[in-house]
């Protein structure tokens, strides 16, 4: 791999090599960039697959080795549902790591249909929110899709359905093989009228370019693939930025601050090596592509003289209208035994429910999943059904009887966008690092808490005519944190409610581009790694053609 030196100006700096900054990295280095990806993480046995542990008591406790997310311990935040409330110590995550959270996310891949591009005119506005349409259309954003899926490797069945986006091409493989929750699925769906479709997944059924397909190995989610079927940036789209010769993939790098001239453009970044020393690299350009959470974070510690409330704030949108995701489910038992800890975590979906239907009251939609994927210790650990023993023959005999017996229903949920939902800087607390910590503040506007009771309900009522002998469903939990979270860096086209125009250049620095999923408008139906990655290409495909004009 190439090394450039800090002091050797380079063209692009990407923060970050996730869904986005991997594929900004490959992109920009394929048209002939200089680039250099800082990643805070580690490279996570990247070029060693194999090595990925599928120790189960190892990935609940990792060691800083084997770390392939983030530490709220070290790389601390905090959480507040208002204004009112002091700020307490969260458990917020996201993937830390060469490839970001695509090294052990479940892989679904769900496209945004058409209209989630323009409900705030299909819908009409709800008071109180930040419900707007974006600035640009599912028809522009759709050859991008197909690119993602085709160069990231996507599984799937194109559906011919009005609850699915149109797409313009066949997934590159065949989806996953049905499970015995997707097979129960199917007998609810007969009885209930609804319809189940596979669900698409960054997961290979056979062999794709040069990586093999899934072995079905049960450990998945939240655990690295030892056989790269996993489509994570970190085996496709990085290992092809390396071998241009142009990209250095430089770990451990921990960026504190966006830096910027007397004229408002942006001159490098600053960041903490793994000795945590001080180092600046020179570019003529940054694409930030942190995650939604971190993105905003960075521009808040970003401030200057120029720019006193965080670089590229003027509109003061930055850290706003944050999107942490609902969700709802049950559980249920069956006489048969299901063994659905095996394969991948999701599989067929439900998605008769995905639009907002004025006729429930409330507007929210989402898709509801068959999944069954507690792996054995964590099943022991918490997965019985409420009432069971904890303890001694009782607990034994429960696992015994349960635990191949088990399916979840899992739903995720549309959440709107508010401008008091956000990330700012803890006042207080900082990170290991000395920074001002991320403090999130979120309470999900009353129409998403009862969408996802309605949720709750809708898979009880699948599970009990799917034939499950007992279910069970817990009581409605606002989110605190997750992976999904978006909407921090909103685009449009207006620069007074936006922080990027419809390409991600920010409006207020003509050099720096934030591309991840901070830039979403509206958060679909909890889904957005597909969308983040095919706005990562369109991105990519615009920057490299203005670079090479001159115009960045």
């Amino acid at each position: 791999m190439r090394k450039f030196r800090p002091q050797e100006e380079v063209d692009f700096v990407i923060i970050g090599s996730g869904a986005a900054g991997g594929i900004m990295a490959k992109q920009l280095s394929v048209a002939g960039f200089s680039v250099v990806v800082l990643e805070q993480g580690g490279w996570g046995k990247y070029g060693h697959e194999q090595d990925y542990t599928k120790d189960e008591l190892l990935n609940r406790n990792p060691s800083p080795e084997d770390r392939l997310m983030s530490d709220p311990s070290r790389q601390r935040n905090t959480f507040r549902r208002n204004d009112r409330e002091e700020a307490r110590r969260g458990g917020h995550s996201y993937g830390c790591v060469v490839g970001g959270g695509t090294v052990t996310y479940g892989g679904s891949s769900w496209r945004h249909l058409p209209w989630e591009f323009n409900e705030a005119s299909t819908v009409g506005t709800i008071a109180g929110t930040g419900l707007a349409d974006w600035p640009i259309s599912y028809e522009e954003l759709e050859p991008y899709y197909t690119q993602a899926e085709w160069e990231m490797g996507i599984s799937g069945q194109r559906v011919d359905s009005p609850f699915v986006a149109p797409m313009s091409k066949e997934y590159p493989v065949p989806p996953v093989p049905l499970k015995a929750s997707g097979a129960l699925f199917n007998v609810a769906a007969a009885k209930l009228g609804l319809s189940v479709v596979p669900g698409p997944l960054a997961i290979i059924t056979e062999p794709y370019m040069g990586r093999t397909a899934c072995v079905n190995c049960g450990m998945c989610s939240g655990f690295g693939c030892h056989v790269r079927a996993r489509s994570s940036s970190a085996v496709t789209v990085i290992p092809l930025a390396i071998e241009t010769g142009n990209c250095e993939v430089r770990v451990n790098s921990y960026v504190r601050e966006i830096s910027v001239d007397d004229t408002g453009r942006v001159t490098g970044v600053t960041y903490f090596n793994a000795l945590r020393q001080e180092v600046f690299q020179s570019a003529k350009a940054v694409v930030l592509s942190a995650n939604a959470g971190e993105s905003a974070r960075l521009l808040l510690l970003s401030s200057s003289n120029r720019f006193p409330d965080g670089l590229a704030n003027s509109s003061g949108v930055v850290g706003k209208y944050l999107m942490l995701g609902g969700y709802a489910g049950a559980s249920g038992l069956f006489e048969r035994p299901l063994n659905d800890y095996k394969g991948v975590v999701s599989g067929a979906g439900i998605l008769d429910y995905v639009a907002s239907d004025p006729k429930r009251g409330f507007y929210g939609g989402g898709r509801l999943t068959s999944r069954g994927y507690a792996t054995p210790i964590s099943y022991g650990l918490g997965g019985l059904s409420p009432g069971t023993p904890r303890w001694g023959a009782g607990y034994k005999q429960a696992l015994r009887d349960q635990a191949r017996h088990r399916m979840t229903v899992n739903c995720y949920t549309s959440q709107l966008p508010l401008e008091t939902n956000r990330v700012d800087l803890d006042p207080t607390e900082k990170d290991d690092w000395g920074l001002p910590a991320m403090r999130i503040t979120s309470t999900s506007h009353p129409d998403d808490i009862k969408n996802m009771e309605f949720f709750r309900q809708k898979s009880i009522e699948i599970l009990e005519a799917a034939g499950a002998t007992s279910v069970w469903a817990g009581t409605i939990r606002d989110s605190t944190g997750g992976s999904h979270n978006r909407g921090t860096c909103r685009m449009g086209n207006d620069p007074t409610s936006s922080v990027v125009d419809k390409f991600h250049r920010a409006h207020d620095v003509p050099n720096l581009f934030i591309v991840d999923g901070s830039n979403l408008v509206t958060g679909g139906r909890n889904h957005p790694t597909m969308t983040i990655q095919a706005l990562a290409f369109r991105a990519a495909e615009h920057l490299v053609r203005s670079a090479k004009a001159g115009e960045v």
